[in-house]
């Protein structure tokens, strides 16, 4: 029986890994689409108020309650402000930069990671290792943003700004991941996304109603159902998925699925969207992925061939 719950629990893990994986993967394409014939203020927020919903009406049935105490409270603010800052942030910037590109720059999660872990490894133990492999895989990585990045200053201003967006979100995203692995508060997955979306919707809200254009008479079809596919998988299932994991797996664990949704992400757009992926993405890419397999990698693969 002992066994049968293990294997019962590991498959959860496997298929909420996998679940993340698929819509990472997903995500930067229908961003894209959500936004075509509509501003990215009201393709997001109408994204959110489907996810927040959706989110609370499965976390009263199976849950009843959403706990409000304290340390509940301080697990959904730190959700939110993630929700909210690194989400606005890339609708804003994926209106100038090709959607593979998002997934590529996101894969750099497990490199700020490990930076925040590391400011925090002398207040709170968070149960990773540090070597200097770990430098290694971090260097090769930035070198690969930095090819990147050169190839984006050819393409004017709005690429080059498109990238630092992304590039807050990135930073909004792992700082929030590392604060909730810190406060260490049992909720359930659902309950997270379900708190973080209630507390960051007001926010989406306000800036519907205080920056957004006018609805237009009438969008393409592609993007009403892009903004139904993200309002449900992307921040319900997707949410739910990383938060289940997250409090499962160490945050760098987590990260790893950043290894493979920029491939996927990449060749996505190119098939989906005809989005062009020159040999400086190609490069810089390789060398971001290089580096997280050194990040990542490195020290279970020489304990295993050379221990």
């Amino acid at each position: 029986m002992k066994l049968s719950t293990k294997t019962n629990h590991s498959l959860l893990v496997t298929m909420a890994y996998l679940a993340m994986i698929v819509i990472w993967s997903t995500t930067p394409l229908a961003i894209k689409w959500s936004s075509q014939g509509l501003d990215f203020i009201t393709g997001v927020s109408a994204r959110m108020l489907i996810g927040a919903i959706l989110a609370l009406f499965l976390a009263l049935l199976w849950h009843k309650k959403i706990p409000m105490h304290k340390n509940a409270r301080s697990v959904y603010t730190a959700s939110a402000f993630s929700i909210y800052g690194s989400m606005m942030m890339v609708y804003w910037g994926a209106q100038f930069i090709p959607s593979g590109l998002v997934s590529v720059l996101f894969g750099l999660s497990p490199i700020f990671t490990t930076g925040f872990v590391l400011l925090l490894r002398n207040h709170v133990s968070l149960n990773e290792h540090f070597g200097w492999h770990k430098l290694w895989g971090a260097g090769v990585g930035i070198c690969g943003l930095g090819i990147i990045f050169i190839e984006r200053i050819s393409r004017g201003e709005e690429a080059i700004m498109g990238m630092l967006a992304v590039l807050i979100a990135v930073i909004l995203h792992t700082g929030s991941a590392v604060r909730i692995k810190r406060l260490n508060i049992p909720l359930p997955a659902l309950i997270v996304t379900t708190g973080g979306l209630l507390f960051a919707l007001p926010l989406f809200l306000l800036s519907f109603l205080l920056f957004a254009d006018p609805l237009p008479e009438q969008l393409p079809l592609r993007t009403l159902w892009s903004i139904v596919y993200l309002g449900i998988m992307g921040s319900v299932v997707g949410f739910v998925s990383y938060y289940f994991v997250l409090s499962r797996l160490s945050a760098s664990t987590v990260a790893l699925a950043t290894l493979i949704t920029p491939i996927t992400a990449l060749l996505l757009g190119k098939w989906f969207n005809h989005e062009t992926i020159t040999s400086a993405i190609f490069i810089g890419t390789a060398c971001v992925l290089s580096g997280l397999l050194i990040h990542q990698f490195y020290e279970p693969l020489r304990k295993h061939f050379f221990s």
